[in-house]
């Protein structure tokens, strides 16, 4: 089992940047396939981006590629989303997750998840 903690959220103009990070606690953190989704009001869960275990293959939604990266440190327990270029239309809560064979980008492949950190992008 591990457990997720979000933190870097906050309030932005568009066109600037947030890091969030994603800490986790629990059994061994490289064995984890690691993504963020996020959601906004009034809308369903979406994927964001998912990295492999040792970080060697990162994927992207076609809306943030280009814009957001996802990395991770082993080390640290830590998975890391940089956003950049920030627009409107990111403003959500963003959540972690965490499974040890997701493949894909479907949230139910996911079995574990953080509580969230809210990004809000003004005009």
């Amino acid at each position: 089992q591990v457990h997720l903690v979000e933190s870097g959220g906050g309030l932005v103009q568009a066109g600037g940047s947030l890091r969030l990070s994603c800490a986790a606690s629990g059994r061994a953190f490289s064995t984890y396939v690691m993504a963020w989704f996020r959601q906004a009001p009034g809308k369903e869960r979406e994927f964001v981006a998912r990295i492999t275990r040792s970080a060697t293959i990162t994927y992207y939604a076609d809306s943030v590629k280009g814009r957001f990266t996802i990395s991770r440190d082993n080390a640290k327990n830590t998975v890391y989303l940089q956003m950049n270029s920030l627009k409107p239309e990111d403003t959500a809560v963003y959540y972690c997750a965490a499974d040890e064979r997701a493949a894909t980008r479907l949230l139910n492949e996911y079995e574990y998840w953080g509580q969230g950190t809210q990004v809000t992008v003004s005009s």
